[in-house]
């Protein structure tokens, strides 16, 4: 009887052991906590990674907050993730986190990328091509450049720029408004056919479909040419290595980061939904994002992404 009693309990206690060695990460890691700056093409990315993450049984939160906000929130582990730290424009934001240790890479998550000062071709075709030019038809700006929400890295740059005596853009102004009302007012002066530069960036699906010219000169001003990368708190992805992997995996083209803003900004539509709908449409791109990647409790990441989506 003694026996068959400790045959029992040692059968337990394996099982308990199988258990846990299937679990891919702790419960603690069940709440995914995001930062989205409220940019189009970090909602998409963000809802993509939403989407495969409740499949996986996890519990994504997003919230939105600004870059200054986002970093604070890193340092002080009140968020997990930033999907959004794009490079070289963001370098002066986050160096003092690299510096303290607080904030750490996980990889780049999008290449190509281009971000920098834009005017309709029309401008361009009157001889505003390069910074230099601004000064030169102040009136026709009414010395205005238009920005993005305050405490944004690009409207930073600008300010500093028009600070620059090299510039020549004293008692210029920078207009910060949101990434909606920025368009606004440019689609509103190139119906009018009026002179307007503003930030500009790719991917972009309605500033893809305006006729816009990267002006130059910018220097090493942080515009131009930018990658974006995926940030998470000190120590995330040891703590919890599964979702660690798949925020890892997640690499994004201009393409499919276009089609989902798209659906965002074009068709009303809310991240989840785009994200949803843009992977059921291409489930390819699971494959190398599920790569190593499992369900919370350590079954098939594949299977239940796909049955979570209906595929």
């Amino acid at each position: 009887m003694r026996f068959k009693v400790l045959c029992a309990a040692s059968a337990v206690a394996l099982a308990l052991l199988a258990n846990a060695a299937q679990a891919a990460d702790p419960a603690s890691c069940k709440a995914v906590r995001f930062s989205d700056v409220g940019w189009t093409d970090i909602q998409a990315t963000t809802g993509v990674a939403t989407v495969i993450l409740k499949g996986l049984g996890y519990e994504p939160e997003v919230q939105v907050l600004s870059v200054p906000v986002t970093y604070q929130s890193l340092q002080n582990k009140d968020i997990d993730v930033f999907l959004g730290n794009w490079m070289p424009s963001m370098a002066g934001d986050v160096k003092p986190f690299h510096d303290n240790g607080s904030v750490e890479d996980l990889g780049v998550n999008l290449t190509g990328a281009g971000y920098g000062l834009v005017v309709p071709d029309y401008v361009a075709a009157m001889g505003v091509k390069d910074l230099s030019d601004l000064s030169k038809h102040a009136d026709a700006f009414d010395k205005k450049i238009y920005g993005i929400e305050p405490g944004n890295d690009g409207n930073r740059l600008v300010l500093g720029m028009i600070d620059d005596p090299a510039n020549n853009l004293k008692g210029w102004e920078l207009v910060e408004s949101s990434e909606q009302g920025m368009l606004a007012q440019a689609q509103r002066a190139m119906d009018a056919k009026q002179a307007i530069v503003f930030l500009g960036w790719t991917p972009h699906p309605i500033m893809g479909r305006m006729n816009l010219v990267y002006l130059t000169g910018m220097g090493d001003t942080g515009f131009g040419e930018a990658t974006v990368i995926t940030n998470v708190r000190a120590g995330y992805a040891k703590e919890c290595p599964n979702v660690g992997k798949l925020l890892s995996n997640l690499k994004f083209d201009l393409a499919s980061e276009g089609a989902m803003m798209d659906a965002i900004l074009t068709d009303g539509k809310d991240a989840e939904t785009a994200a949803t709908e843009w992977l059921k449409a291409n489930p390819g791109a699971l494959d190398a994002w599920l790569a190593g990647v499992t369900t919370m409790d350590g079954g098939d990441g594949m299977a239940a992404v796909k049955q979570s989506l209906g595929l």
